[in-house]
């Protein structure tokens, strides 16, 4: 037993010994730019009896929304189908109390749900590269069919570029701490043994947005500032302490 013991408190030892002390550090880089890039999400509704007339009616919306858009020099690598559903619309049988004289009695419904029509709903999204354009589009996009015009939203094109920079700025704010602190500790730092990064996340300042109901076009074209776009990086350096 106490040859056992010791083998193991050897082994407990070798291994404190050889555990490294490390310490990390955090830093963030921030970079703005304004939007060069619009996106619009819009969806065209239709409703008929049978399924095969609501997508028909869909498609012959979705025909003249195309072409309008390709009208306005949009290529067609910016137009996209995000979405494309079928729904049955049902009509449902009225309830008939069990108990006329009781008003707490359970409803009876007599019958099933009947499928009275279809509902065809197709959703799409389109970059637009050119933002004086974008109040034309938001307006001729309802006149030529869409239903909904669901959000509006400004970024920048050349986003990697920007998350890049912003990396860079987030490196170098770690490096200083480590540099202050080190000082202030008492300690000298070694190789670097590890490197996270995360929270890369854009964080876009989009200071009006665009949200058309059925048929309600507006008179001469929505106001749509593109304000400006934040990226954000964080990152952790973890150091090797001598």
């Amino acid at each position: 037993m106490l040859t056992v013991f010791l083998i193991a408190l050897t082994k407990q030892v070798k291994n404190t010994a050889t555990t490294t002390n490390t310490i990390s550090f955090s830093g963030e880089g921030k970079v703005f730019a304004v939007p060069d890039i619009a996106a619009i999400i819009f969806s065209i509704l239709t409703e008929a009896s049978t399924s095969k007339v609501a997508q028909d009616q869909n498609s012959e919306k979705s025909k003249q929304i195309v072409d309008f858009l390709k009208k306005q020099s949009i290529e067609d690598k910016d137009i996209k189908t995000t979405g494309y559903n079928i729904y049955p619309q049902y009509s449902y049988p009225r309830p008939v109390p069990l108990g006329a004289e009781s008003v707490t009695s359970p409803d009876y419904y007599p019958g099933s749900p009947k499928i009275t029509g279809y509902q065809v709903n197709q959703s799409f999204e389109v970059k637009v590269r050119d933002l004086e354009k974008v109040s034309t589009l938001l307006d001729g996009l309802v006149s030529a069919g869409a239903n909904q015009v669901n959000n509006l939203g400004f970024k920048v094109d050349n986003e990697e570029e920007l998350k890049e920079q912003a990396r860079e700025l987030a490196i170098k704010d770690a490096k200083e701490k480590a540099d202050t602190l080190k000082k202030q500790l008492g300690i000298r730092l070694g190789k670097i043994v590890n490197y996270n990064e995360g929270g890369y996340y854009p964080v876009y300042f989009k200071t009006e947005s665009a949200d058309y109901g059925m048929g309600g076009v507006g008179g001469g074209g929505p106001s749509v500032p593109t304000g400006e776009n934040e990226i954000v990086v964080s990152v952790t350096i973890t150091y090797q302490i001598k």
